[in-house]
C-alpha cells in the first residue's frame, strides 16, 4: 500500500500538470479572442487580406491548444476551449458570408459542434451591422441578400432543439438571433419604401418635363 506522502506526490504531481495546463490554455484563449476581433474588425474594414491573415493566426493557435489538451479532458472542457472556439467560428462565418461564399464546415475548422453554433448565432449580429453599412452605401439589393443569409442561419438554429447543457446556451443565443433579424428587416423594408418613393418621383417628375417639352 502506498504511503500517505506517496499518494499526496502522485496528486500532487497530476494537479501541477493540470494548472499548468490551464495556465497555457488561459494564455492561447485570450490570444485567439483577440486575433478574432481584429478579423472581423479588419472585415468591417474591407481588409479581406488581412482579415484572413488574422484567421490562419487564430487556427494555428486553436491548433496548438487542441493539440496540448489531448489527453486533458479536464481543461479541454472547462470552457476556456470553447469560448475561443465559439469567437473563432463567429470570424469564420461572418467572413464567409460577406464574401459570398458558403459557410464554413466546424470539422474543417477544427472545433467542436457546438462551438460552431454558437458562433453562427453571434455572427448575426456582425452580419447585421455589415448589411446597414451596405444599406448607407444605397445598395438595397445586396442587404437583402444579406438579410436573406441571416434567415437561413436562424431557420437551421432553431432546428437543434437541445438541452442547453448540450448545445452550450444556443437556445438564448437563437432568440437573441431572431430579435436581431426582425430589427434589421424592419429597416430595410423602410429604406425600400423609400427608394420606392423616390424612384415614383423621379419617374413623374420626368413624364411631367417630357409632357412641358411636348407642349
Amino acid at each position: 500500500m502506498p504511503t500517505l506522502e506517496e499518494i499526496g506526490q502522485k496528486v500532487r504531481g497530476k494537479l501541477d500538470r493540470l494548472s499548468g495546463a490551464r495556465d497555457d490554455t488561459v494564455v492561447l484563449s485570450r490570444e485567439v479572442i483577440r486575433t478574432c476581433a481584429n478579423t472581423i474588425r479588419a472585415a468591417h474594414r474591407g481588409e479581406i487580406a488581412a482579415a484572413h491573415a488574422q484567421l490562419r493566426g487564430a487556427a494555428e493557435a486553436l491548433g496548438q491548444m487542441k493539440e496540448r489538451l489531448a489527453d486533458i479532458p479536464e481543461v479541454y472542457y472547462a470552457g476556456y476551449v470553447h469560448d475561443c472556439q465559439k469567437e473563432f467560428a463567429e470570424a469564420a462565418v461572418f467572413l464567409s458570408v460577406i464574401q459570398d461564399e458558403p459557410l464554413p464546415d466546424p470539422d474543417e475548422l477544427g472545433i467542436e459542434y457546438a462551438a460552431f453554433l454558437v458562433g453562427m448565432a453571434e455572427a448575426v449580429g456582425e452580419i447585421r451591422r455589415h448589411t446597414l453599412d451596405v444599406m448607407r452605401q444605397g445598395d438595397l439589393e445586396k442587404a437583402e441578400a444579406l438579410l436573406a443569409t441571416m434567415d437561413e442561419i436562424y431557420y437551421a438554429l432553431v432546428t437543434f432543439d437541445y438541452p442547453d447543457a448540450v448545445t452550450k446556451g444556443l437556445r438564448r443565443f437563437t432568440d437573441t438571433v431572431r430579435g436581431i433579424i426582425e430589427k434589421t428587416r424592419g429597416e430595410l423594408t423602410t429604406a425600400l419604401r423609400q427608394e420606392d418613393l423616390r424612384a415614383a418621383i423621379r419617374d413623374a417628375l420626368s413624364a411631367y418635363r417630357s409632357a412641358g417639352d411636348e407642349s
